[in-house]
Order: C-alpha cells, then sequence, then structure tokens
C-alpha cells in the first residue's frame, strides 16, 4: 500500500522578525509534497515538496506584495520554491534530521530540518494516517533575499534569519477487502 499527502492537513509556514520587535508570520497556500515512505525505516524514505511561491500569505496585502516582488521571492521569474531530501538521519526516538537541496531563486543550497514524527491514527473510513512535524532556520541572505533597511535606532527592518515549519499528512489507503 503506498501513501499520499493530505494537502488539507499539510502547511507550510515561515516567519521573522519585523525591526526586531515582533514575529511576522505566513505561510503558502499552493504546496505538493511527494514521499516516498519507508514504514520499516524512515531513513530510507525521500521527500520533495513544490511550493507556488505566488501561494504566499501573511494577512497583508502590501506586504505580501512585497514579498512577492523582486526585493524577494520575485515570483515572476522564479514561481516555485522546491526541496528534495537528499539524506535522513535517525537522531532519537521519533525524532529524525532531514537534510535537503532548497531551491529559491534558482540558487540551490543545502538545509536541515528537524523533524518528528507524530504517530498514525485510523479514521473511521479504515485508512491510516501518520504525521510529521519538521522545522529549520535560515539565512535568506544565503538564498540571494538581501532586500533590507537599517533603522535609524540601529538594526534592520527585516530579520535576515527565517523559521520554516512544516505540518505534513500522509495517508495509507484502507484495505479492500479481495484487492491488493
Amino acid at each position: 500500500m503506498s501513501w499520499t499527502v493530505d494537502p488539507m492537513h499539510t502547511q507550510v509556514e515561515f516567519s521573522a522578525k519585523h525591526m526586531g520587535l515582533m514575529t511576522v508570520k505566513g505561510h503558502f497556500i499552493g504546496v505538493r509534497v511527494s514521499i516516498d515512505l519507508s514504514e520499516d525505516d524512515f531513513t530510507t524514505s525521500s521527500v520533495e515538496a513544490t511550493i507556488d511561491a505566488h501561494s504566499l500569505v501573511t494577512n497583508d496585502a502590501r506586504r505580501d506584495a512585497h514579498l512577492k516582488s523582486p526585493d524577494f521571492l520575485d515570483v515572476e521569474r522564479f514561481p516555485t520554491i522546491t526541496f528534495k531530501s537528499t539524506r535522513i538521519e535517525r537522531a532519537a526516538h521519533d525524532e529524525y534530521q532531514m537534510t535537503g537541496d532548497l531551491t529559491i531563486r534558482d540558487l540551490t543550497r543545502p538545509v536541515t530540518l528537524a523533524v518528528v514524527y507524530s504517530g498514525q491514527a485510523k479514521d473511521p473510513m479504515g485508512g491510516i494516517h501518520a504525521g510529521f512535524s519538521a522545522h529549520a532556520t535560515m539565512n535568506r541572505k544565503d538564498w540571494g533575499l538581501t532586500w533590507n533597511v537599517a533603522l535609524e535606532t540601529g538594526g534592520l527592518l527585516v530579520s535576515e534569519e527565517v523559521k520554516l515549519a512544516f505540518e505534513v499528512e500522509v495517508v495509507k489507503a484502507a484495505e479492500v477487502a479481495g484487492v491488493a
């Protein structure tokens, strides 16, 4: 039986500090994730994700437009953000380190995500669900996202550090009697 990603229960979020004072959060609505999940040994699994950069939402239309502009993601020239795992290692019970290639604006750099396996549950229709959470911190300048403004009081308008958070739910198809 194969596992498929449940897009209704999958989220890709990001956050960064504004003026060093508050955290601005956003997410992407258009996310496609493909997982080759090895139940016996998660370290032999693989993950690929494609994010529609146009689907960025922070709940502020002006900020969304600026983040989509050439100052940041330049979504007209670079409409997708991609991630492809290259290695998964066990860190502790139900915790893993997943390293992969993250491509933003056609720049590919390695990033390592801390992954937590949340376990499995059976739904009323007999489907088996499994959940994973992952997070990482990246320096946006490593991907050419260098726009900023110096503040009179010191510091920068937008932090260079960006936190990424992923919630992914996968579903194993229920077995139908007499069908393999």
